[in-house]
Formats: C-alpha cells, sequence, structure tokens
C-alpha cells in the first residue's frame, strides 16, 4: 500500500501529529520527551504568536492505517525579509526507517514551500531559534539536555538521499567542573568587575525574576541577530517563551550582569531536567510535575544545563561573559553540581569554543542543518 500525506486540520490530526515521536522513541532511553501540551500549543495559530509572521503547514504519514512519519513546512517571513532571501523550512520531521516514508514527506513539505515562492529549504528548523532546530548526527549515546534534540541515527542516510547537503552544524560538550577552571573564571570575573564597574544581579525567586523577563530578550535581539537562522523577537514572541518558560526555570541559576544600571548581558542555567522529563512522559499529570519539580531544585542530579548565553555587541569587550560564567559555576557549587551541558554551538563560533577547551571537557554531540536548493 503506498504512503499517504495527510495534512494536520484537525485537533485530532495535531494529536496524533505529537504523538508520533512517542510511539516511535518509546524504547530509546537517550529520547527525552517533551510535554504534549506544549507541542500542542506550537502548532496552533490560535496560541503561537509565530504564526503572524509565519507561514506554516504540518502533515503526517499513513501507511497500513498506521501514523509512520510526519513534518512540517515553515516560511519565517520576518527572517526572510532580514536576510533578503526566500528560503522555506522542513521542521519535525520523524519517520520509521523507510525512503519512501521519508521522501513522500520532505516532498510535499518541498511542493508546499513552492507553492509559496520558495526557492530552496533549510532544515530542520522551527518557527526560531528557540524552537526546535537541528538533526542529531553524532552523539546519539549521550542524553541531551531538554534545550537539544535527540533523533533516530538512519535520518541522516535518509535526508541525504533526498538531495539534502550539509548547510552547518551546531556542536554540543559536557564540561567538568574542576576546581582549576573554578579558580581561573573567579579571577577572571573579579578583574573585569574592577576594571569596568559591571555588576551582578541575582535572582531568588520568580517574582523578582519577571519584570527582566523581556529585558532578556532586548539582550537576546541585541546579541544573537548576527547568528544563521535568527531573527528579532517582537513583544508578543517573548510573552510567548516567557509564559512557556518561567515556571520551568530555577531563578538561583539565572543571572544578569549590569553597567551603570543598564542590564547588557544574561546566562540562564537549570539543573538538568531530562531524566524528570523522561518520568514525566509527556505530561505533568498525575505525577510529571512531582518529577519536574524535584529535578528544578536540582535534588539528585550532578548537571546543569547551560541554556541561553548573551551579551550586547557593544559589551563584548568588557569580558561580561567572564563575569556570567563564573556566577554560574559559584551558584553550581553551592547546589553540588559538577558537570554543565551546554546547547548547540555554531562549529564556526570559535571564540565560544576555546572557551569551552578551558575545561576537561568532551565534544559529545553535533546537530546538522541541511539545504536543498529547488
Amino acid at each position: 500500500m503506498a504512503v499517504q500525506i495527510q495534512v494536520v486540520a484537525s485537533k485530532s490530526d495535531a494529536k496524533k501529529f505529537v504523538d508520533f515521536p512517542f510511539q516511535l522513541y518509546k524504547n530509546d532511553k537517550m529520547w527525552v520527551p517533551p510535554l504534549k501540551s506544549d507541542e500542542m500549543k506550537s502548532l496552533n495559530p490560535l496560541t503561537n504568536p509565530a504564526f503572524e509572521e509565519a507561514t506554516a503547514q504540518f502533515w503526517i504519514a499513513i501507511l497500513n492505517g498506521k501514523v509512520v512519519g510526519r513534518i512540517g513546512a515553515i516560511i519565517n517571513h520576518g527572517y526572510n525579509q532580514e536576510r533578503n532571501e526566500m528560503m522555506g523550512r522542513f521542521s519535525r520531521f520523524e519517520c520509521i526507517d523507510d525512503p519512501d516514508v521519508a521522501h513522500a514527506l520532505l516532498k510535499t513539505a518541498e511542493d508546499f514551500l513552492r507553492s509559496q515562492g520558495m526557492v530552496g529549504v533549510y532544515g530542520p528548523l522551527g518557527f526560531n531559534n528557540l524552537d526546535h532546530q537541528g538533526m542529531l548526527v553524532e552523539g546519539f549515546e549521550y542524553l541531551p539536555s531538554i534545550a537539544s534534540e535527540f533523533h533516530k541515527p538512519y535520518y541522516q542516510n535518509l535526508v541525504e538521499s533526498a538531495g539534502y547537503e550539509k548547510e552547518i552544524d551546531w556542536v554540543e560538550f559536557r564540561l567538568t567542573l574542576g576546581a582549576q577552571a573554578q579558580e581561573k573564571a573567579m579571577r577572571g570575573a573579579e578583574l573585569v568587575k574592577q576594571r569596568y564597574g559591571i555588576t551582578v544581579r541575582h535572582f531568588k525567586d520568580t517574582s523578582e525574576l519577571k519584570p527582566y523577563i523581556h529585558q532578556v530578550f532586548d539582550i537576546l535581539n541585541g546579541s544573537f541577530d548576527v547568528l544563521p537562522f535568527v531573527n528579532t523577537f517582537n513583544t508578543k514572541m517573548a510573552h510567548y517563551y516567557a509564559q512557556k518558560y518561567q515556571t520551568m526555570l530555577n531563578p538561583n541559576f539565572i543571572k544578569m550582569v549590569e553597567l551603570e544600571g543598564k542590564p547588557i548581558g544574561f546566562i540562564v542555567g537549570l539543573p538538568s531536567m531530562s531524566r524528570a522529563m523522561q518520568k514525566a512522559k509527556g505530561s505533568l499529570l498525575p505525577f510529571g510535575i512531582f518529577h519536574l519539580m524535584r529535578a528544578l531544585k536540582a535534588k539528585g542530579g550532578d548537571t546543569v544545563d547551560q541554556l541561553l548565553t548573551g551579551v550586547l555587541k557593544e559589551y563584548h569587550s568588557t569580558g561580561a561573559a567572564v563575569i556570567l560564567q563564573a556566577e554560574l559555576q559559584n551558584e553550581m557549587v553551592k547546589h553540588g553540581l559538577k558537570y554543565i551541558e551546554t546547547t548547540g554551538i555554531f562549529e564556526t563560533n570559535a571564540r565560544a569554543i576555546k572557551n569551552w577547551k578551558n575545561y576537561e571537557h568532551i565534544q559529545h554531540k553535533r546537530k546538522r542543518c541541511f539545504k536543498k536548493v529547488f
């Protein structure tokens, strides 16, 4: 029987789309499931403001009456306008190990993007750089952070056999916080503070953090805009992600640096939630919230996921990032944590990669963005 590609047109279809990875990865010990409720919201124009600046469509593949794959196609109009290009994105690609299924899904997304005037496609990418992005191509034996991705090893061959080539990679590191690295960071941070008068803002609870959330996005917009696939977060998008993440953050692991009272940089760390998310199995109820809250307090773990670090471009030369890193490490010591799991860094970001090599480290995971020109 031929593969059937069905557009996601109803809540029932969206549920099948969201549920499919839970079926595909149910025996994979390294897959970290998302919350199903968050995934459902991301597909709905009524709950995801990204649809105001993007065109998107999603599909499921059906074979012998069963869902065997899924894919989305996204056009980020803001990004295309900022970069003066007409490129679409394929997103949330998952499927069984079957070239016919994979090629049918990819062709469907390509045909849709072509019909909208696009001249090519990147992927996998989401609506923006805080959405799903990249395909795991190395490091399948390591547990990812909740901000990273896990995929089947056969995905790369399926995508390349459909005519896709590498565009760029993200690399991820696991760092060990030894005494030498800690002392070096502390000395460097004190020197920077003294030289530039930079101060650190700490947060004890969510109420203290909340007034600064939108300033975090202002810094994000002013520090990441030169990176591939990144465009500006407007007020609605900032509010959407603030609402999504603020209850899942531990304010103790968020630090902000200021110069003359002006926020110029931030760092967001999080005690690893990966095992807790696995135990939650995609839902906060009945016991998922218990596992997540325990992990959020760094109970029973040894790792911090370093989710985001941003410093306004005009302050890069001050060394503000050194202060942020030292402050996060100090918080780790207080909570008895010894490992840092970085999120993806573009392989071309030599400065950041050089910093990680100051630690005892392994570069253990690699994600890839592919490209195809029509």
